[in-house]
């Protein structure tokens, strides 16, 4: 298995060059390149070494507690007193508050190296930004230094077996007594729901209490140890079994009179539940583009060294010679750069804070293109390895399974798309897009942007005149990041130059430029074509 290998030059080439890092007062270029490389050394030859072999062996539940795979917890721990729990967290509540930007880099990583552990601990920055909004100043006090420490790692709990998308049927309640509040019901698909790397585990839970649809939803903290200093009344009751991410136990948990406490305010705990989502599903937006360069660093490694065929010349050729190998490579770099750009734009444009309607319309687009692209990636990267790319021994089919999940979990793709047929055409959300595409084309002088935006705005207003455009949404969603596609492989070709190198940007990018736009007139004929 080939070792894994920090994409980090290009995650910094993609933020400072392409994302345009540099407009945000607190990104720090040299700081954030500093610290990216020890957590990328760290990454190297600490997290990832733990992959196959966390994937092999699993989780285990023994005596109703989950036991993650041999070196998980040493590992942990050493995460832990680096001081990396708390990046992003308030320095007043013992973080290093570098932002989210930081994140962004020391999450692809942590992804591309190990996406299983990254599972379980990356609910924490979601947990401390949901703390910070809606939290008292006791529960901020109380929760965020030992979630900052990694005293504690924190869930997301919300979904119910008879409860995904659809969050009107939760049944999952909170009953207040005179000491408190008290949630019972059971949940599942709970990432980390039980692990025994951190001392302690902060559930986040989502629970009725009243039955007043959506509206009587609210949010509730759940720590492990109830205020006696006993375990609280949550079990896991199984671990479940997946296709991939084995290292990462899925629990479905059972809440019995299990002590919490409200978060915010009682009936809005949908709104405060997304203040995590979102940073989650920009999380996984950066998972799919992790797996995306895993693939790529692995195929073209491979392709570069193996000899197989003859070449033009008619002597030996490694298998990177080939045109249909050489097609393929480029494809698999095209998802990573792409979908690293685009997930890249979404973070410095909400960390930025002036365009909030830019961000609400980027985030699904950018969950929906990069979490295909990492399974989409993983595909063509086995293909490139032939029946070796089928083998456990160059790890590619242990990214294909891993990847596959991003597509589903935070938001079905298929959600997001209708979503952004449905709701987000007819909000301020669509016209932020439009103008981000405009000012693209005028600032990079492209003629072809311009094109494409026509082509854009037609297929949009056929969308808007449908009574139901459900059945265009996935051609939409296609449409739409293409054409964003279109602004950011541009801009990479402007400055191909700033990457260590250049030649490799300026002919992946022109070829995904060439590539896009065909593919951005078939989604808009298939478009025309259903009305």
């Amino acid at each position: 298995m080939k070792a894994f290998k920090a994409p980090l030059d290009d995650i910094l080439f993609s933020l400072n060059h392409v994302a345009g890092a540099g407009d945000v007062a607190t990104w720090d270029a040299d700081l954030g390149a500093e610290i990216g490389q020890y957590f990328a050394s760290f990454a190297e030859g600490e997290i990832a070494p733990l992959d196959a072999s966390g994937d092999r062996q699993g989780c285990r539940l023994e005596d109703g507690r989950v036991a993650m795979p041999d070196g998980f917890g040493a590992l942990y721990q050493s995460y832990a007193e680096q001081g990396w729990p708390g990046l992003t967290a308030p320095e007043a509540y013992g973080g290093q508050e570098l932002g989210a930007l930081m994140l962004a880099v020391t999450s692809e990583l942590f992804s591309g190296a190990n996406h299983s552990l990254q599972m379980v601990t990356g609910l924490v920055p979601g947990a401390i930004r949901t703390l910070m909004r809606f939290g008292t100043d006791d529960q901020k006090t109380r929760h965020i230094p030992p979630l900052a420490s990694g005293e504690t790692l924190a869930t997301m709990c919300l979904t119910e077996p008879g409860a995904g998308s659809d969050l009107s049927r939760l049944r999952c309640r909170a009953v207040q007594g005179d000491d408190g509040w008290w949630i019972n019901g059971e949940k599942i698909f709970i990432s980390g729901g039980d692990q025994d790397m951190s001392a302690h585990i902060l559930h986040l839970v989502l629970a009725r209490t009243s039955d007043n649809g959506i509206k009587g939803l609210s949010l509730f903290l759940c720590p492990c140890t109830g205020a006696d200093g006993r375990r609280n009344g949550v079990s896991v009751t199984r671990i479940e079994e997946k296709m991939g991410l084995h290292a990462s136990p899925t629990c479905q948990l059972a809440f019995d009179s299990a002590e919490a406490e409200l978060i915010g305010t009682e009936g809005r705990g949908l709104a405060a539940m997304f203040t995590m989502m979102n940073h989650a599903r920009a999380d996984v937006a950066l998972q799919g583009v992790a797996h995306a360069a895993r693939a790529y660093d692995i195929a073209a490694s491979y392709a570069a060294e193996r000899v197989q065929g003859r070449g033009a010349d008619g002597g030996s050729a490694v298998l990177a010679a080939h045109a249909d190998v050489d097609r393929m490579l480029r494809e698999i770099d095209a998802l990573a750069m792409g979908g690293r750009a685009m997930a890249h734009l979404a973070c410095v444009t909400m960390e930025a804070g002036e365009n909030p309607d830019l961000v609400e319309f980027l985030t699904p687009v950018a969950k929906v293109y990069c979490t295909e692209a990492g399974t989409r990636a993983a595909q063509l990267g086995m293909q490139v390895l032939g029946g070796y790319g089928y083998l456990q021994e160059y790890r590619l089919e242990q990214t294909y399974r891993d990847a596959r999940i991003t597509a589903i979990y935070e938001g079905a793709n298929g959600i997001h798309a209708k979503m952004l047929v449905t709701r987000l055409l007819a909000s301020p959300a669509a016209d932020a897009f439009e103008t981000f595409v405009q000012g693209e084309a005028q600032s990079q002088q492209d003629d072809s942007i311009t094109t494409c935006l026509k082509l854009w705005q037609g297929a949009r207003d056929t969308v808007r005149a449908q009574p139901d455009p459900s059945p265009m949404a996935h051609d939409f969603m296609t449409l739409t990041s293409e054409i964003l596609l279109q602004c950011l492989f541009a801009r990479m070709v402007r400055v191909a130059d700033a990457h260590p190198s250049p030649e490799r940007i300026k002919r992946t990018a022109g070829q995904a430029l060439q590539r896009g736009r065909p593919m951005m007139r078939a989604a808009a004929e298939l478009i025309t074509a259903a009305a």
